[in-house]
């Protein structure tokens, strides 16, 4: 029995295919061996791990809005507010667990005085974070505007007095 020719005298070629379904049927062997003893190779601890209840996250703290016009008047959330009620109003707002925010907005032409003072009353009363609010238009448009004219010395002169306010004389 012969197989590819007519011809006794020629010798067969070396087969030029490599056969593949061996080596597929290898891999596959190893691949479930892996696949069952995976489990096998983690090791472990047990553990009795004690229950503890989570504590919900932390609230936001109140923000307090705290305005201050041109005359020093001041302004709690929008309402007016005496001087003499402002660090009583602070302490109870201090209390709150968490603290409130403040907010300070200062008219441009409030005293640095009245600001101070506060800022003072706030710090003493424990409310710690303080936040200055400022308009970005006035900024924006204050650095576009020309530059004021300076006024001749010569035409009016600045005395101050001590623990007074200045006055001009002309």
């Amino acid at each position: 029995m012969s197989f590819g020719g007519f011809s006794d005298n020629r010798q067969p070629a070396p087969m030029a295919e490599i056969n593949v379904t061996p080596m597929v049927d290898v891999m596959l062997v190893l691949l479930v061996i892996f696949i069952l003893a995976a489990p096998l190779f983690t090791h472990t601890i047990k553990l009795d791990l004690p229950q503890a209840a989570a504590t919900p996250a932390p609230t936001q703290p109140l923000t307090i809005t705290l305005s201050i016009d041109a005359a020093g008047a001041v302004f709690w959330n929008d309402v007016p507010l005496p001087m003499t009620e402002l660090a009583p109003r602070m302490a109870q707002a201090a209390s709150q667990v968490p603290a409130p925010d403040l907010q300070l907005r200062a008219d441009r032409a409030t005293r640095y005085e009245v600001i101070a003072q506060v800022m003072a009353a706030a710090q003493s009363n424990g409310l710690n974070r303080i936040g200055f609010v400022t308009d970005p238009q006035a900024s924006l448009a204050a650095a576009s505007a020309p530059a004021p004219q300076e006024i001749p010395a010569a035409s009016s002169t600045l005395q101050l007095k001590p623990a007074s306010q200045p006055s001009i004389r002309k």
